[in-house]
């Protein structure tokens, strides 16, 4: 059973980010568009489950899976869609997750969501404590339930995706 645990943030996460981009890099070359650091080990000061979570911008989804023996190979295991249409998503480590990859074709509207909330928080300090508090909270009542953790976070977390992608858009952000 795995444990829900959220640390204080560490600013290794990010490096861990560079070093895992690089590896990505090497192996989805001729796909990649961009690769972004998400999730709360982006945002910094943000407590955190500490996974560090990667989105990765390809032209075309459908060839990511003749990846996924190099990703293999690099700890990952691949799972398909995994819930959302058109992705490809992996997670490395197994029970001892240390990395999500959330891999999207270019234009799919999942990935302004994703960096509309990264930088909504970056931007907004006071809501990424709030958002941090919450999760350290949820973690301590629910250590061992990960389903109820999720779902204690989800009211805020659909409230701030539509005051991120408002803001967003208002900065002018756009889909890749």
């Amino acid at each position: 059973m795995r444990k829900v645990d959220v640390v204080a943030y560490d600013k290794e996460w990010m490096e861990q980010f560079k070093t895992e981009a690089r590896k990505l890099r090497e192996i989805m070359y001729p796909e990649i568009v961009e690769i972004f650091h998400i999730g709360s080990t982006s945002v910094p000061g943000l407590a955190a489950k500490p996974i560090i979570d990667i989105l990765v911008i390809v032209k075309e989804i459908t060839r990511i899976d003749n990846f996924n023996p190099a990703m293999i190979d690099l700890g990952y295991q691949p799972k398909g869609e995994n819930g959302i249409k058109n992705r490809r998503y992996f997670n490395k480590d197994g029970a001892n997750r240390t990395h999500h990859v959330h891999v999207y074709e270019a234009g799919n509207e999942e990935i302004i969501r994703h960096l509309a909330f990264r930088d909504f928080l970056r931007a907004h300090h006071e809501k990424a404590v709030q958002y941090g508090d919450l999760k350290q909270s949820l973690a301590k009542q629910f250590p061992y339930d990960i389903s109820s953790y999720i779902k204690g976070k989800e009211h805020f977390v659909q409230r701030m995706e539509k005051e991120a992608l408002s803001w967003y858009l208002k900065l002018g952000g756009d889909i890749l």
